[in-house]
């Protein structure tokens, strides 16, 4: 979420064959943003512990939320398993 072109972000653990699990990120990007995931990676591992920044990011228009505006997360977490 610092980092500038980033508009929204949610993170969840997804299955690993040799992990275990793994950090994934579904990121909103601001209007006209030309980030890539590679970059938004690196640039997490340049900003965060190791444990802590995704190794996978997909971009979306927007994120699954209740009425109150709470990330519905186990939507998400669906999404990685169709």
């Amino acid at each position: 979420m610092k980092h500038p072109e980033v508009s929204l972000a949610a993170v969840i653990g997804v299955a690993h064959d040799s992990h275990g699990e793994e950090i994934k990120a579904f990121v909103i990007l601001q209007p006209g943003a030309s980030l890539t995931p590679d970059e938004l990676i690196a640039w997490g591992k340049d900003q965060m512990a190791s444990y802590k920044y995704p190794r996978i990011v997909e971009f979306v228009p927007s994120l699954p939320m209740t009425a109150t505006g709470k990330i519905l997360k186990r939507e998400l977490a669906r999404r990685t398993t169709e």
